[in-house]
């Protein structure tokens, strides 16, 4: 998959933008607050729909097309898919009524959904805050997760938007019965669709994390100096592979076996079922992929709580690394990768690596404040890009001494 081109109107600070991208690796440096986070946004606001740095629509239109009479923004993007030449428009058009702004989609020319753009164009970003991926919240690595899973794998997606409801409708039949009713009745209908799709959310998490686990482990290892192994951990609302099951333990075959689609199904009914006068008393279901868990360890500790900040970022680095090598595996295309300042971040070894990293990506996107992060052989072979105040230029030789 190759991004040629990138157009850009009323996005952000960019308000007109023609940006050809080549294979391999692309440059762009700017001081802060010029452009380069909004432009790797844009790419993966097309890749998924979404931003990765705000909930609302509007923030990305920009403030003066705003005030105009016909307020809109337009992200476009042309892909090549080896013969195959695809083009994703987004257009951010005014919400009737309630002074937001909704999205319009159009794949090769046609009205689509913005769920069928995810898949498309496959990215992996990575943002100085993504070290929240260790340190945050559990709902910041599901989104994780999410992400990673609906690029790869369309029916995932549309199992998750499909729980996601479900979980809306059992909690508020949960709110209702707390006075009264016949729950069992009501509510067996609920647990069995619950049960039907978050078993494959389940077991599609179980599978990434196994295979993220064995990529990201070496990647650390790496970046670590060969002193620390990672160690990524599934960490489920409710564990299928229960110990005592049978009087060995629980193997890897086994657990492997307990994550299974059918055999998560049936754990997680019985367990809805153990548990509903607790969802009852709570008024929500408190037991489901919703409530799930990623740990990143070294040993027995787990990184969110006893990791410095740099063994955070290392850790979620390695974890972004694995990312772009499953998602190729399984996609069987290698995705966009999308670097936002990170080098900066990074001591002078670790920068090393991953610049030898970037000369192996099929395309990659870094953005930088200072061209002395990268070597002058990576900058021989990349495209390099300036940004301010919202225009792009090409700059034929960088200043690095």
């Amino acid at each position: 998959m190759h991004l040629q081109r990138l157009s850009l109107t009323n996005y952000r600070n960019y308000a007109r933008l023609e940006l050809n991208l080549p294979p391999g690796l692309s440059i762009v440096q700017g001081e802060n607050a010029q452009g380069k986070s909004n432009l790797l946004e844009a790419i993966t606001v097309l890749a998924t729909s979404r931003s990765p740095r705000s909930g609302s629509d509007t923030e990305l239109v920009n403030w003066l097309a705003q005030e105009s009479d016909l307020p809109f923004a337009r992200l476009s993007a042309e892909l090549k898919k080896g013969e195959r030449l695809e083009r994703v428009d987004i257009t951010l058009l005014p919400a009737k009524g309630n002074g937001g702004f909704r999205k319009q989609v159009r794949i090769n020319g046609a009205p689509r959904r913005a769920l069928d753009l995810v898949g498309l164009m496959p990215v992996v970003l990575f943002r100085p805050e993504d070290v929240d991926l260790v340190s945050g919240s559990p709902s910041v690595r599901r989104r994780y997760l999410d992400i990673a899973l609906c690029q790869m794998d369309p029916p995932y997606c549309r199992a998750l938007n499909e729980y996601n409801k479900t979980v809306e409708q059992r909690n508020a039949l949960l709110r209702n019965l707390q006075n009264g009713g016949n729950a069992g009745e009501q509510l067996r209908f609920w647990d069995d669709k619950l049960a039907e799709t978050g078993s494959l959310i389940i077991a599609q998490r179980y599978r990434l994390i196994k295979d993220l686990d064995a990529e990201a482990s070496l990647r650390h290892l790496d970046l670590s100096g060969g002193y620390e192994r990672l160690k990524l951990r599934y960490e489920p609302s409710f564990d299928p592979a229960q110990p005592g099951r049978n009087s060995g333990g629980v193997t890897r075959a086994n657990r492997d076996e307990s994550f299974a689609v059918a055999a998560v199904r049936a754990t997680f009914l019985a367990y809805l079922l153990a548990n509903r006068r607790r969802d009852l008393a709570a008024g929500m279901t408190l037991s489901g992929p919703h409530r799930d868990d990623l740990g990143f360890y070294l040993g027995e500790h787990n990184l969110r709580s006893f990791g410095s900040r740099g063994q955070q970022r290392t850790a979620a680095l390695a974890s972004k690394m694995a990312e772009v090598v499953v998602m190729t595996a399984t996609a069987g295309v290698a995705p966009l990768l999308l670097l936002d300042d990170v080098m900066s971040e990074l001591d002078a070894k670790r920068r090393a690596m991953l610049q030898d990293a970037l000369t192996t990506a099929p395309q990659a996107i870094v953005t930088t404040t200072d061209w002395h992060h990268f070597s002058p052989e990576l900058l021989a072979t990349a495209q390099r890009l300036h940004v301010h105040q919202g225009r792009m230029d090409e700059v034929i030789e960088p200043e690095v001494g």
